[in-house]
């Protein structure tokens, strides 16, 4: 079994203060895959003193020169991809294939670099006020809070547009996931940036999540996870009036018109199951157009059928398990709780599929004929739970769409380019994706409503990690 208790500050492994192991799970097996350390005030105490030592000379570094360790770190972290793929697998469940092709993928990385090496950090306010510059300048320690279902996906998110920004950090990730953001710390000191200015405590959100949050040291917190925990860290950062960025929970509407492409359920379907079901922009709300509502049915319930459920370390196109017993038990009951108020189950149920009898397994399940109202078609499931409905016309797919407290990512499926086009500015959503298009590097990930209210990705990331300085005179006289 993996030991990996020490926390990574001011540029060394360090001993926990005080002894708190806490046994990481294998949710392929639900046996104990490693063990780690929470911390305490203590611990974070520490990481944030360190940090705050380090802010003022690595604010103080050229962007060349931040950009080249970030460049030293990409290198390392190519070579150990596959390492780091073998661990997201062990910790938190997602195949073997899907960990190698997307969950260490290093995009975030590479767009950090590229946002960073275009980006002013000094220019002229303009024409109309000479000699007047605008400074972008980092805001200072920034406390980042991360989840399991992407792990080093949103470390990366995180870290790279803030060592960029000039900004230094104490990192908490998921106590669920947390050996690929202590490999990503192995790395960061191998590349040599400059001690402090990359700290990691492990903790759960109770702790050390609670403790950055309130902590006068940190000048923001960046946070990606529940809506609920959310909202809990923003009240405990409010007292410092620290800048608090989240990206939160999700309940996407995929909204399918009768001219759609022939393939645009089964890819709803297929986007919706993907990392079991456990993305925060998952399209768990399909809505059909009356004409062809009953053929999507059908497609849905053939892709549910196909999907096979199967152990994180085997190869092949397949699903893994949920990341632990808490989130297994939770989508039992509202899948449970889909069929007790009416939804018609076409695909998968309550239980374990065939011959997986230990693990967190679930079966992929589609409901069809829910309304609005239900659980399943409020709730951020997070799990493959894939709900169906109709509708009649534009406005009723718009009203249904838009009424979620959830605003992060909706989609459109249409050949009709000004319907689209109409979709996209009425949706309530930080995204729109429309037939199955990706928005492209460096586009801006983020939500409305209880979707939070920052951006990560492109030039908007780096900028949640910045103050804007207005300064007058800057011309020689």
């Amino acid at each position: 079994m993996i030991e990996k208790r020490d926390f990574y500050i001011d540029g060394a492994w360090t001993a926990p203060a005080q002894a708190n192991d806490y046994t990481v799970i294998d949710p392929s097996t639900e046996e104990p895959a490693a063990v780690i350390s929470l911390g305490s005030q203590a611990d974070t105490d520490a990481a944030v003193a360190a940090a705050n030592r380090a802010f003022p000379g690595w604010a103080a570094t050229p962007p060349a020169e931040r950009i080249a360790l970030m460049e030293k770190v990409l290198d390392l972290y190519t070579a150990r991809q596959d390492e780091m793929a073998e661990m997201i697998s062990l910790e938190m469940g997602a195949p073997a294939t899907l960990s190698r092709n997307s969950q260490v993928d290093e995009g975030n990385i590479t767009d950090a670099i590229a946002t960073a090496k275009a980006f002013q950090f000094e220019h002229p306010l303009g024409d109309h006020a000479p000699g007047a510059i605008i400074l972008h300048e980092p805001i200072g320690t920034v406390g980042m809070i991360t989840p399991w279902n992407w792990p080093i996906s949103q470390v990366t998110l995180k870290v790279f547009p803030a060592l960029a920004a000039g900004c230094t950090m104490v990192l908490k990730p998921s106590e669920y996931a947390p050996l690929d953001a202590m490999m990503l710390a192995e790395m960061i000191d191998a590349a040599g940036v400059p001690k402090g200015v990359f700290n990691l405590v492990n903790g759960d959100g109770e702790g050390v999540g609670t403790q950055l949050s309130k902590h006068p040291g940190i000048d923001m917190i960046s946070f990606t996870g529940s809506t609920r925990a959310g909202i809990a860290i923003s009240k405990a950062a409010a007292d410092t009036l620290k800048r608090v960025s989240l990206e939160l929970g999700g309940k996407g509407a995929n909204i399918v018109f009768a001219d759609a492409d022939e393939k645009a359920v089964i890819r709803g379907a297929r986007h919706c199951f993907n990392n079991s079901g456990q993305s925060c922009n998952a399209p768990t709300r399909m809505l059909v157009e009356r004409p062809r509502y009953e053929a999507a049915v059908e497609q849905a319930r053939e892709v549910a059928e196909a999907t096979k459920v199967a152990p994180a370390n085997e190869e092949g196109r397949h699903i893994g398990p949920l990341v632990s017993e808490r989130q297994f038990n939770r989508v039992q009951d509202l899948i449970q709780k889909g069929i007790d108020e009416g939804a018609r189950l076409v695909a998968g149920g309550v239980g374990r599929p065939d011959g997986l009898n230990r693990g967190f397994y679930v079966r992929p399940t589609v409901f069809a004929d829910v309304t609005n109202d239900m659980s399943v078609m409020q709730q951020e499931i997070f799990g493959p739970v894939l709900s169906i409905m109709p509708f009649d016309s534009e406005d009723e797919a718009l009203e249904i769409a838009n009424d979620t407290p959830y605003g992060l990512t909706n989609y459109v499926q249409s050949g009709d380019t000004d319907r689209r086009r109409r979709f996209a500015r009425e949706l309530r959503s930080g995204m729109v994706e429309m037939n199955g298009q990706s928005r492209g590097a460096g586009a801006p990930f983020g939500g409305v409503k209880q979707s939070g209210n920052g951006r990560e990705g492109g030039v908007w990331g780096l900028e949640e990690y910045l103050e804007v300085k207005s300064v007058s005179g800057w011309a020689a006289e």
